[in-house]
């Protein structure tokens, strides 16, 4: 089986997703206490996740979701282009304000259970023909 190398990171990029990792908002704390440990349907997330040039609040690779958490700090036009990016990059963007995870964490939960795509709790039956 070949090695192979994953692509190094921008410097900057990985300093800055180190340093938002430590200093986590009261809002990406909250929410990744329900997301860490695959907690949420058994997908494995990421918190602030290198996208370069971004870095995502969180990210899940399996379904191919981002989620950003958005405050004062945000506008609309700069999260309009960050979007648009990531979305030609594949990922289905999913942006929540931080009150909402504070004050409203179940619906919060919810949205992003709803966004992953609920995976069927019995197997799914065989085409006719195939099996026993």
């Amino acid at each position: 089986m070949g090695y192979r190398q994953r692509a190094r990171l921008p410097t900057n990029t990985l300093e800055a997703a180190r340093s938002l990792r430590k200093e986590m908002t009261d809002a990406e704390r909250k929410i990744w206490r329900h997301l860490r440990d695959g907690q949420l349907a058994g997908m494995k997330f990421r918190r602030q996740h290198p996208l370069p040039p971004y870095v995502v609040d969180f990210c899940c690779l399996d379904a191919g979701l981002v989620i950003e958490l958005d405050g004062s700090q945000h506008t609309q036009n700069s999260d309009a282009v960050r979007t648009r990016f990531l979305e030609a990059k594949g990922y289905k963007v999913l942006r929540l304000w931080n009150n909402d995870v504070l004050l409203k964490t179940d619906a919060v939960i919810e949205a992003i259970w709803n966004a992953v795509g609920r995976r069927p709790l019995i197997p799914t039956p065989l085409p006719m023909g195939e099996g026993l």
